[in-house]
């Protein structure tokens, strides 16, 4: 029988609890404002605007200063390294300006996904050389979470077995990394939208990803109620033929959960990939609606589907700064609204709103 050598204290898992049920507190869900300076680029270079440290500064600046409404919407946001250590144009640091609206902390630690030998082009992720360092120096600045993306991809062929079980690992190693230095992990195994499959195929593979995740990080000790999961929606491959409705994504993805993930999890902050702004709220809410027994809080963790309204308002542009807060606030209400089964969709949206965002082999 294996032995478990406790690694943290009772007050350390009170405080990596407190965390994550601050993060994801009724209504609330996370501003992922972690893009790379490579995915910044590719934001920018749709809206005209020149990918400089100033400009991405001044763009995260509106984001973080938007009006006090976005306040009870978002529970955390998470930050690139470069954007943890910028400030506003009167000197405060970001994360301080954060704090002050009552949201926690975030950083994104991998370094990217790399090709995993051995396998039909799939991936591993990158970054835990240097991990522990790096989360203490983390928490010093201010970080009380932190994200770390693993990519899988759905083929006739693929996740396989070893993809499945690398990822899960680099995952839990991570996590537990991430508590001993009182960061709280999101654990963020992405299955991507690419490819023809139907919804039952995703949600077979979601739950066998996710079972394999659960399992790696119990067998590293990670303590569950200081961790949050970040998973896909369960949804049909972009190229399938068939259009299933938010109900059917409702009742595919909470099923999911429900096989697949523990009951001490306190949240599933989901990401958008790739869906419109206004699909990604549908979606939410039908979630969040589902007639199924859901003992976790089920919100949003967005970056594109809260943002690609407000970069398009933007413009890069300094005379359209509250035009991009204007398109952000109204993303995060209608976001907090969903993550309550409380929206409902007026058709309108955003000046970006029915876009789809999806990008093939999204990597950042």
């Amino acid at each position: 029988m294996t032995h478990a050598y406790p690694f943290l204290s009772t007050e350390q898992k009170k405080e990596l609890s407190d965390i994550a049920q601050r993060i994801v507190a009724a209504g609330k869900g996370i501003l992922a404002a972690d893009e790379s300076t490579g995915s910044m680029a590719k934001r920018f270079q749709n809206i005209n605007t020149e990918n400089t440290e100033e400009n991405r500064r001044l763009y995260r600046q509106l984001l973080f200063t938007a009006d006090k409404q976005v306040n009870p919407c978002i529970g955390g946001v998470i930050f690139f390294h470069e954007t943890l250590y910028q400030k506003t144009d009167d000197g405060k640091l970001f994360p301080q300006l954060v704090k002050e609206k009552g949201m926690v902390v975030g950083i994104k630690v991998d370094k990217g996904v790399v090709p995993l030998a051995g396998t039909n082009g799939e991936t591993t992720t990158q970054g835990l050389d240097g991990l522990y360092e790096r989360c203490a120096q983390y928490k010093k600045d201010g970080a009380d979470f932190a994200k770390w993306r693993c990519v899988l991809k759905i083929t006739s062929t693929t996740p396989s077995q070893l993809a499945i079980m690398e990822n899960a690992n680099v995952l839990a190693r991570y996590a537990s990394i991430c508590q001993m230095h009182g960061i709280v992990p999101i654990v963020e195994p992405e299955i991507l939208p690419d490819g023809d499959h139907d919804l039952q195929r995703c949600q077979y593979v979601t739950e066998k990803v996710l079972a394999a995740v659960y399992k790696a990080l119990s067998d590293h000790h990670v303590y569950l109620e200081g961790t949050l999961l970040k998973p896909n929606m369960v949804t049909a491959g972009h190229s399938c033929p068939k259009k299933y409705s938010p109900q059917e994504i409702a009742m595919a993805t909470v099923t999911a959960l429900r096989r697949a993930v523990p009951p001490a999890v306190p949240g599933v902050t989901f990401l958008s990939g790739g869906q419109s702004e206004e699909e990604a709220t549908i979606n939410l809410n039908a979630i969040n609606q589902c007639p199924l027994h859901r003992p976790w809080a089920l919100t949003f963790s967005f970056g594109r589907a809260l943002q690609a309204s407000a970069l398009k308002a933007w413009g890069g542009k300094k005379e359209n700064g509250k035009a991009c807060q204007d398109q952000y606030i109204k993303r995060a209400l209608s976001n907090s609204k969903a993550a309550l089964g409380k929206y409902v969709s007026s058709g309108a949206g955003g000046a970006a709103a029915q876009d789809s965002l999806f990008v093939a082999d999204h990597a950042y």
